[in-house]
C-alpha cells in the first residue's frame, strides 16, 4: 500500500510557517486548517526561523549575485552552442 508523496510549494510552506511563527493559531489548529502533519509544520517553522538570519546578514544578496553570474555563464554557453550548431549545419550542407 504505497501512496504518492505529496509535494508542497514553497509559497504554501512559507504561508504555513509564517502562521506558525505568528502564533495566532496552535499547531493543532494549523493541522486542521491546512491538512498537514504537525511535524512538517514544526520543520517548516524551524527552517523559516533559521533562514531569516540569512536575509539580514547579506547572504541572500551574495546568493543572488552568484545566481546572476551563473545565468550569464549559461547564456554564454547557449550562444556558443548555437554558433557551433549553425557552423556544423552549414558544413554538412543542410
Amino acid at each position: 500500500m504505497t501512496g504518492k508523496r505529496k509535494r508542497y510549494s514553497a509559497e504554501f510552506k512559507a504561508k504555513v510557517a509564517l502562521e506558525a511563527i505568528r502564533g495566532e493559531l496552535t499547531v493543532s489548529q494549523l493541522v486542521a486548517k491546512h491538512g498537514v502533519h504537525q511535524t512538517l509544520i514544526n520543520a517548516w517553522k524551524k527552517q523559516a526561523m533559521e533562514g531569516m538570519a540569512g536575509v539580514f546578514s547579506g547572504k541572500a544578496e551574495a546568493a543572488e549575485s552568484s545566481h546572476q553570474s551563473e545565468v550569464e555563464k549559461l547564456h554564454a554557453m547557449i550562444g556558443q552552442l548555437v554558433v557551433e550548431r549553425d557552423f556544423l549545419r552549414k558544413a554538412s550542407g543542410r
